[in-house]
């Protein structure tokens, strides 16, 4: 179990599943011990098929019913989408403004993101432009704009104050410094990610995939089912 439990946290990512596939063990700990989770997802998803018969429109569509089935098998409190088109998702004012104020509107104590620096997985995959310019955004919002209050200044109008997020969770990263173990609720992980139906591949083998994937060694030489992150602790 996570040793800080937030009473609020928020999920900022690029594509409806990224949330479960990224982070599904950490959201459904947290949702467990009564953290209140807000998802903000930021694109559509509306190129995540190579099918010919799929349309964007309908992808769109049924992504964001996926997305909402899966938070609600891991207990996530809300989903709030952006709706970009999928890979065409860059760090601009405009939705660095739309993220702040999310952020200041539910003043999350945590938030989880992918992180910014990731361009590629070993030797064998390269992570998607989408999920890099989700973490710059998320890193742009959290600091300076959303704690002070020259940044956005409409947001004032709004009666959106300024926040401070204490604590950064970077998932899919090359340099990790907390590990959690996830075993608890993995089940839960696999069965949000079960929702993304357009999305997974050979589901019959998708448990095991998850289970093998998470496997690692504990600080006492356990075998645990953990992830990983990068976790930074902002003005503590």
């Amino acid at each position: 179990m996570v040793n800080q439990i937030p009473e609020t946290a928020m999920v900022i990512v690029a594509h409806p599943d990224d949330p479960e596939f990224f982070c599904g063990g950490l959201i459904a700990l947290w949702a467990k011990y009564g953290t209140e989770i807000t998802y903000v997802i930021l694109t559509n998803g509306n190129k995540g098929s190579n099918d010919p018969e799929m349309t964007p429109e309908r992808l769109a569509m049924t992504r964001r019913v996926e997305q909402e089935n899966a938070a609600q098998v891991l207990g996530v409190k809300r989903v709030l989408f952006f709706e970009k088109n999928d890979g065409e998702l860059f760090s601009t004012l405009e939705i660095r403004e739309k993220v702040v104020r999310e952020i200041r509107r539910y003043r999350p104590e945590a938030i989880i993101a992918s992180d910014p620096t990731r361009y590629f997985f070993q030797n064998a995959h390269i992570n998607h432009p989408d999920h890099r310019a989700a973490g710059e955004i998320v890193m742009g919002a959290v600091f300076p704009a959303t704690g002070n209050r020259m940044y956005h200044p409409e947001l004032l109008d709004e009666g959106l104050e300024p926040h401070t997020v204490h604590h950064i969770y970077l998932a899919g990263t090359n340099e990790p410094n907390l590990w959690v173990d996830i075993g608890e609720v993995l089940e839960i992980k696999i069965e949000a990610i079960r929702c993304h139906v357009s999305q997974v591949k050979e589901p019959d083998k998708l448990a095991e995939r998850i289970r093998e994937r998470s496997k690692g060694v504990d600080e006492y030489g356990r075998e645990v089912y953990r992830e990983a992150y990068r976790h930074l602790g902002i003005g503590l």
